[in-house]
């Protein structure tokens, strides 16, 4: 009789070698500080597209008579010929033309405009078109979505907590490459404390020192922002507000905030992106005595600032952070190849 094996059937786990595997892999986790890097991957099981799908959604999503558009179709055609770029390379495009007509127009220069397609753009037209992309991704992003595997990821990841063994331990941190917030949601229904660096509930204001609240399960930590981010009035760091909250009162400057994967030197000094990316480098640099264990999941290793801080971390712990990382390739490939070749 032939056995057929799905997809989901996770038997051949409990046999050798992939017992003997799992049970050094547990207690490597029990034994050590753990940090889950998450990528888009992750998120294509709860419905969500990967980012290459979005980069296509938003573009249909745009009238197709608009300003944004026009200018993005015009970047896209800026990267013709390679296979990998996506909306966050075509945002950070745009954030550069309008890092340089800001420049330009804080020196008082005659000229503050950049030539996009075959046209000159200024601020207006640049923030205008930034603002309307972020949105359609929000939209793209906040619709409803099947928890089910990340409330299963979260309840395995804390299950050895719970047990009291590794109580002594520091929270688990969650570095978030993504905008959505499945994570959070599924932490909340499995009722473990987080702290994201904000403060309130629903409505959130942001406090860097919220990371170090006392008898905290976890720590997320969103390096690119969030789809539930936004600036409200002058204030130029982010309040929690779910994307599709309006009041008579509050007029938010950006109805998102989120970042672009190239961002930029001047910016990353600033909070929030400055907190998250010095918590991001504390929590992968073990204390004397101690271990790290760095997951990587979902992750396809295109962002260089992300994969400089990992280099800079395995290069710093003396031995004492381990890589672990889940991927369908045999062999490592490019940035893996580097180190672990």
């Amino acid at each position: 009789m032939e056995v057929t094996q799905t997809i989901d059937d996770l038997s051949p786990f409990n046999h050798k070698p992939f017992s003997n595997v799992i049970s050094e892999i547990e207690k490597l986790m029990s034994q050590s500080n753990r940090v889950f890097l998450l990528g888009a991957g992750c998120s294509c099981c709860a419905g969500l597209p990967l980012t290459s799908e979005l980069t296509k959604k938003v573009l249909q999503e745009l009238d197709a008579d608009s300003l944004t558009k026009t200018l993005l179709l015009s970047v896209e055609q800026c990267f013709k010929g390679s296979e990998e770029a996506t909306i966050e390379d075509y945002m950070s495009e745009l954030v550069d033309s309008l890092a340089i007509v800001q420049r330009r127009e804080g020196r008082g220069a005659s000229e503050v405009t950049v030539n996009i397609g075959d046209k000159p753009h200024g601020v207006a037209d640049l923030h205008s078109a930034l603002d309307e992309i972020k949105q359609k991704i929000s939209d793209c992003i906040d619709q409803p979505l099947d928890l089910s595997i990340h409330q299963q990821f979260v309840r395995a990841v804390h299950r050895t907590l719970r047990a009291g063994k590794t109580g002594s331990l520091k929270a688990t941190d969650y570095v978030i490459l993504n905008y959505d917030t499945l994570i959070e949601d599924a932490l909340a229904l499995e009722c473990l404390s987080y702290a994201d660096g904000f403060r309130g509930g629903a409505m959130g204001w942001w406090d860097k020192e919220a990371f170090n609240a006392d008898g905290m399960d976890a720590r997320v930590l969103k390096i690119h922002g969030s789809i539930d981010w936004c600036l409200v009035g002058d204030a130029t760091l982010p309040r929690r507000m779910h994307p599709k909250n309006t009041f008579k009162n509050v007029d938010p400057k950006e109805k998102v905030l989120i970042w672009p994967a190239a961002t930029k030197y001047r910016e990353t000094q600033l909070d929030p992106y400055a907190q998250l990316m010095e918590n991001m480098r504390c929590s992968l640099s073990p204390s004397i005595g101690s271990e790290v264990v760095l997951t990587i999941c979902g992750y396809s290793f295109g962002d260089s600032h992300i994969n400089i801080e990992i280099d800079r971390a395995l290069h710093e712990s003396d031995g004492r952070l381990t890589l672990l990382i889940f991927t369908e390739l045999d062999e490592p490939e490019g940035q893996m190849n580097k180190w672990f070749g």
